[in-house]
């Protein structure tokens, strides 16, 4: 007989506001290009990026990660999902993240303005053949102080462009500021086993207190960010996972979704049998001793 798949539905579950998502979703920044990035290298295969993404429903994946700034030579992200996944299914949450922008040629724009921000938030609704977004994040951009910006997409919400509200990049002051001003569903900052970062802590554990959600990226990739991956597995982590059969990448994302029922995990790959792994890790349990070992690991940086 053949096992049954492990679906993203064994990651347990978590509402963003009023919308309730698999804590194991998807990130789509790598969907666009064969590089380190979404902006560098050679763009994607498309079949194979549209099959990632069916795959990934067909796995119980109901919250995906997006922007319009995703993109590479030949790809977009947001065109790739509407494509590969319109019209979309009641229970799909689609996040996007306005903030940073992109110029045509791919260079990076400086900050969006508060003014600006309708555009971009128009941009992900065309893009993604909706007339609404589930979730908008606004990323900070080194401002001291997120209220106009903030405020600008409270005003969108009002007016029904947009369903919940979340915040990333930021510090803890940042979340208190923004909370004034509207209601907060979720915080996304970069958060990774071996890469302690005490405001990372506080802000894990003030999302905690508050019902909020903590959607970690880079959560496998560690100190590697952007560049993809790491191979640089502390030994804790290796052995871990030879003790489950599974690989490092698996053991950092239970570890990630171990850090609270309000953590979600949102890695992104456009390989389909790095998507199997991650959605599998969603039904992995380490133990109190392994949790120890990683949480000893994870902290030792700080020392």
């Amino acid at each position: 007989m053949t096992p049954a798949k492990i679906t993203a539905a064994a990651s347990g579950t978590w509402t963003l506001g009023d919308l309730p998502v698999n804590r194991l979703g998807l990130g789509a920044m790598r969907l666009t290009g064969n590089g380190t990035a979404f902006h560098f290298g050679t763009p994607s295969d498309r079949d194979r990026a549209l099959g990632v993404l069916r795959t990934a429903v067909e796995l119980g994946v109901n919250h995906i990660d997006t922007a319009a700034f995703y993109f590479s030579a030949l790809r977009s992200a947001n065109e790739l999902i509407n494509t590969a996944l319109a019209p979309y299914a009641d229970d799909l949450v689609i996040a996007v993240k306005v903030g940073p922008f992109r110029d045509w040629t791919g260079e990076w724009g400086t900050s969006a303005r508060p003014e600006d921000l309708r555009g971009h938030v128009e941009e992900n609704l065309r893009q993604l053949g909706r007339d609404h977004l589930d979730l908008v994040y606004l990323r900070r951009m080194r401002q001291d102080s997120i209220a106009e910006h903030f405020g600008a997409l409270a005003e969108l919400r009002q007016a029904g462009l947009i369903r919940h509200l979340g915040v990333s990049e930021i510090e803890p002051r940042h979340l208190a500021e923004a909370q004034a001003i509207a209601p907060v569903v979720s915080v996304q900052n970069r958060y990774a086993l071996g890469r302690f970062d005490p405001q990372g802590e506080e802000l894990l554990r003030l999302c905690g207190e508050f019902g909020i959600a903590f959607v970690p990226y880079y959560a496998i990739a560690g100190d590697a960010g952007a560049e993809g991956a790491t191979a640089r597995h502390d030994d804790a982590v290796r052995e871990i996972a030879e003790a489950h059969g599974v690989g490092p990448a698996q053991v950092r994302l239970a570890w990630t979704l171990a850090q609270g029922p309000h953590v979600l995990a949102i890695p992104g790959t456009g390989n389909p049998d790095h998507l199997v792994e991650n959605v599998a890790a969603g039904a992995l349990r380490l133990s109190e001793g392994e949790l120890a070992r990683l949480e000893e690991a994870h902290r030792k940086v700080a020392g």
